[in-house]
């Protein structure tokens, strides 16, 4: 059939469950069934690709922050060290990816989308793939280790936690969300360790309320999904309802912004211009957006949301702009 958008081939299976069909955005009204579009079947080079997830490095950009929220990006190596460290985590994550896959492939094969990951489709040997996760992993922990020794060492932290996550904390209620923070919060400390720059507790509490409010809303985002499926739900769901979802997402949210405010109100004004408070409107509007995004139960995949929403992605964009605009006026 034709190609899809980017003029990639695809094949379409029928006949699915609707709750399949809710994520391809399209379904037979005729035949009352749903229809999922999917990649047709990658070669090697496409499917380490795809494992690889690059779409997920956009999760990365935290090791840039903290060096850029101290406007510190323009000093001596600096950009060249968090150039650097920002390919060292890729590297870490797509590595931590492709043995996930490896160890999650029977589970992926029930779920609606993941079972058309390259090791779940049966595209990638599961062997192959754990090896390109290892040796991906490996450079990843030199590459670090080469920038700086805390940096490799923080490098092995944040492997250690995802790796820790897989085997055991996505199992454990309130613990899951709190491991996968764990791993936002260590991508922005490593920005802050290659650069070298000293972390704002303030900048910290942000980042880990936020990575707590993205987290609760990729699980409530997931418990709506299991609510319409009977195979392919994570066995974490079973403790989370509704209510305790959306309290977490509130209340991480809230305190998030709060802590922004502090932060923000923390710089003194330029020429009578309070510069770096004033981001505290688009950064607001971002927040207040995703969070109604959240609740309607479109936060399980957060890159596509804020890639793929041009509202959200532009209110991001003036936030980025002002947020820099006031770092260098404040030189």
């Amino acid at each position: 059939m034709p190609g899809a958008a980017g003029g990639a081939p695809v094949r379409k299976l029928t006949g699915e469950p609707a709750a399949a069909a809710a994520y391809s955005g399209a379904s037979d009204a005729r035949a009352g069934v749903g229809v999922l579009v999917v990649p047709a079947r990658r070669g090697r080079v496409a499917s380490l690709v795809a494992t690889a997830r690059p779409r997920q490095w956009l999760k990365n950009v935290l090791v840039i922050a903290a060096a850029g929220a101290a406007g510190a990006l323009g000093r001596d190596d600096v950009p060249v060290r968090l150039g650097l460290a920002f390919v060292a985590f890729c590297l870490l994550a797509s590595g931590i990816y492709a043995i996930n896959d490896v160890r999650d492939a029977a589970e992926d094969r029930l779920h609606p989308r993941k079972r058309f990951r390259p090791v779940a489709a049966g595209e990638l040997d599961p062997r192959f793939a754990s090896t390109f996760g290892i040796v991906l992993i490996g450079c990843g922990l030199v590459l670090c280790a080469a920038i700086r020794p805390l940096l490799g060492v923080v490098g092995a932290a944040y492997v250690a936690l995802t790796l820790s996550y897989t085997l055991l904390w996505r199992h454990i209620v309130v613990l899951d969300v709190i491991a996968i923070a764990g791993g936002f919060v260590l991508r922005a400390v490593a920005g802050g360790v290659a650069a070298p720059v000293t972390l704002s507790r303030w900048f910290v509490l942000v980042v880990t309320c936020m990575a707590v409010f993205i987290a609760a809303g990729k699980r409530l985002a997931e418990l709506w999904r299991a609510s319409g499926a009977s195979e392919g739900a994570r066995r974490t769901l079973d403790g989370y309802t509704p209510p305790l979802l959306n309290l977490i997402i509130a209340g991480s949210a809230a305190v998030g912004l709060f802590a922004y405010c502090v932060w923000a109100f923390q710089h003194p004004d330029v020429d009578g211009v309070p510069w770096r408070p004033l981001t505290i409107v688009p950064f607001a509007a971002c927040l207040s957006y995703y969070f109604i995004r959240v609740r309607r139960g479109d936060g399980e995949a957060p890159e596509d949301l804020v890639l793929g929403d041009r509202l959200l992605l532009l209110a991001g964009i003036v936030w980025v702009v002002l947020f820099a605009f006031s770092v260098h006026a404040s030189g």
